[in-house]
């Protein structure tokens, strides 16, 4: 079996595209993931093949990505609009960072909006691999009816409903045909030693022999081609499915390149698990693509055994038992396989980096809606996290309730349809607290007495502390100068312990940082004195002194690194300043042609607001990673707020 993915921006019909390629040659077979990637099973030409359309929209990217691990080759689906170019990039990012060979098809042409020379040098802004144009378009007016092959300078002309019709080369056509044909041979000369000195020698190559080039061009990805048509009317589906048999590589240079990017040798690489979903009462279901044959039901793979082998399209087992090199199949309750994976017989390896998908950007409290799932969720959320590298699953500090991190909105609403679907949790979704602290801006001096009688033996403890703030980031610092034996060597211990449990909640109601206490003097009795009561004088002393110590709210810092298309680079100073955040500078990104890396300083409580107003102004396309990097103070209404809100007021 042969397998490609289509994938694309959305509303660019990439759905439409797989299942014309899939019924070229009669019905096909197909199945839908929860998560929006369809599979489509179908004959072409003798061959079986496989057709993966992942779904659209970069919160889904990463599904795209995994798709790419399982196929020998790809269509990336395109408008014909060319200020919509930009839209593609992240696609356009992921095949090159993947190695993947790659067949540009630039769909909708029976609603042309600008000249497709236009739409090509858009698209090859971001496109490290040099796109080259397989077809010129035949017009009458504003209308494309056909197309011309520069190859084989071959001329078709639409049929509705029908395969186009073999045609003379149309005299409008001749001139702009030799141009382009002109410019793609020049651009495989760039490859090929023999094809330039027939082209400086002023010798016509042979049609069979361009043919030759371009095939190998495409399996050693060199070049990127471009067709062109509209998969509405099944214009241009054939000649790409002929271009995807003819020229695209088979299921032994997938096994090649993968071999040459992971720690697996070829040698012992039997298959890459690519996507996985739950199902209620059926479990975990992982698709697996079969990269050498004798893989069957009950053998070890991934260092486990197999269990049901299922055919993917339609869930029945596998008629063959014993899956071919490139075939496709679902193994059920195989929960020791991950996703992706490279697989051999008795163990796993990681992914290729380029398999990991942008970092997540939106962060949510799920709160289940019944007390009795918080158990529940947490381990449901653990799995899920499993087969979806888009999600991540913590704790939110201090509450320790279940916090995840999520793509964007339609990836938190897919999450909580999973949650309700099939594993009955349903859950409801709230934004976290930034992580706000506070810290004391002067010094104080307390002397404090913790004293207790209780009918037996009492409590003595007597304590003088000084208070006084550390430098930014230099955390809690103790330390004494007792002279004379006044507090004995065995209770400091006991009074540091005390003062850092002091710092646990400061008098505005969070945790404080930044700050020495230091042990000028004391003293002890000989009965009643004892840890605990040493420890709960410096507690409650240091907690004295704190509220006299003029404390200050501190509020979270986080560099963001912000990975965007360049056009959108001048956009990103005046939102960053929106949200009161500090411009550090930008650099071209060195991995991913057309794309700058901008980064900033900015508050933690603007996190939120900041992804959906990037997410605005890039299209969806633009995305962060983030840390901490330092907490700074926080003065005026903006404090009184988040005191209000999340603290607890001083008096007056």
């Amino acid at each position: 079996m042969r397998c490609f993915t289509v994938l694309g921006p959305s509303q660019t019909g990439k759905t439409m595209l797989a299942d014309k390629l899939a019924g070229l040659e009669g019905a096909s077979r197909k199945a839908a993931s929860p998560y929006g990637l369809n599979l489509t099973e179908f004959e072409f030409g003798g061959e079986a093949w496989c057709a993966l359309d992942a779904p659209g929209g970069t919160e889904a990217l990463g599904h795209a990505q995994h798709a790419l691990i399982a196929s020998d080759a790809c269509v990336l689906c395109v408008s014909p609009v060319p200020e919509e170019a930009v839209l593609a990039a992240p696609y356009l990012k992921a095949i090159e960072a993947s190695g993947t060979p790659c067949i540009l098809f630039i769909n909708r042409m029976d609603e042309p909006q600008g000249r497709l020379r236009d739409v090509i040098a858009a698209l090859q802004d971001y496109s490290g691999h040099m796109l080259l144009l397989r077809q010129v378009p035949i017009r009458e007016g504003d209308k494309i009816v056909g197309t011309c092959d520069l190859i084989s300078e071959r001329a078709w002309r639409y049929r509705e409903g029908q395969t186009s019709a073999l045609i003379e080369i149309p005299d409008t056509v001749m001139d702009r045909e030799k141009e382009a044909r002109a410019e793609l041979l020049e651009h495989f000369s760039e490859f090929d030693d023999w094809l330039l000195e027939e082209l400086i020698e002023d010798r016509a190559p042979a049609n069979d022999t361009i043919y030759a080039i371009s095939t190998r061009l495409l399996k050693e990805n060199r070049i990127i081609p471009v067709l062109v048509g509209a998969a509405s009317h099944a214009n241009g589906i054939l000649r790409l499915m002929k271009a995807l048999r003819h020229e695209a590589p088979q299921v032994d240079a997938l096994r090649k390149r993968l071999a040459e990017a992971g720690p697996i040798a070829e040698t012992a690489l039997s298959a890459v698990s690519f996507h996985a979903y739950h199902k209620a009462n059926v479990g975990k279901t992982v698709l697996v693509r079969a990269l050498t044959s004798g893989i069957k039901q009950g053998a070890t793979l991934g260092g486990g055994s197999l269990g049901s082998l299922q055919d993917p399209a339609t869930g029945k087992p596998l008629p063959n038992a014993t899956p071919e090199a490139g075939a496709i199949f679902a193994a059920v309750k195989a929960d020791h396989l991950p996703v992706p994976a490279l697989l051999a017989a008795s163990s796993t390896a990681e992914a290729p980096d380029w398999t990991l998908p942008p970092t997540p950007m939106l962060v949510r409290i799920l709160v289940p809606d019944s007390e009795r799932d918080e158990t529940k969720l947490s381990g449901t959320l653990a799995k899920l996290a499993e087969t979806d590298r888009a999600l991540a699953v913590m704790q939110e500090e201090g509450s320790g309730a279940q916090l995840v991190c999520v793509q964007g909105p339609m990836h938190l609403r897919d999450l909580c349809k999973t949650l309700a679907d099939v594993f009955h949790v349903g859950v409801t979704d709230r934004p976290p607290s930034p992580t706000y602290r506070e810290t004391v801006l002067k010094p104080s001096d307390v002397h404090y007495r913790h004293r207790k009688q209780t009918g037996g033996a009492g409590q003595f403890a007597d304590v003088k502390l000084s208070v006084h703030p550390n430098e930014r980031g230099a955390g809690f610092s103790f330390a004494e100068t007792v002279k004379g034996g006044a507090v004995p060597r065995n209770f400091i211990p006991a009074i540091e312990a005390g003062a850092r449990e002091a710092m646990e909640k400061g008098p505005l109601g969070f945790q404080v940082i930044d700050v020495g206490v230091t042990l000028t003097d004391g003293q002890h009795h000989a009965v009643d004195s004892n840890d605990f009561a040493f420890r709960a004088a410096a507690k409650m002393g240091v907690r004295q002194a704190l509220s006299q110590a003029s404390a200050v709210l501190m509020q979270p810092v986080i560099r963001v690194e912000i990975h965007i298309p360049s056009i959108y680079s001048g956009s990103l100073v005046p939102i960053v300043s929106t949200y009161k955040g500090q411009v550090l500078g930008f650099d071209r990104d060195e991995t991913a042609k057309g794309w700058d890396i901008f980064r900033a300083l900015v508050p933690g409580s603007a996190l939120d607001d900041l992804a959906r107003t990037l997410r605005a102004a890039t299209q969806g396309i633009g995305y962060f990673s983030k840390s901490f990097d330092h907490f700074e103070e926080l003065y005026g209404k903006e404090a009184d707020a988040v005191i209000h809100a999340h603290g607890t007021q001083q008096a007056g």
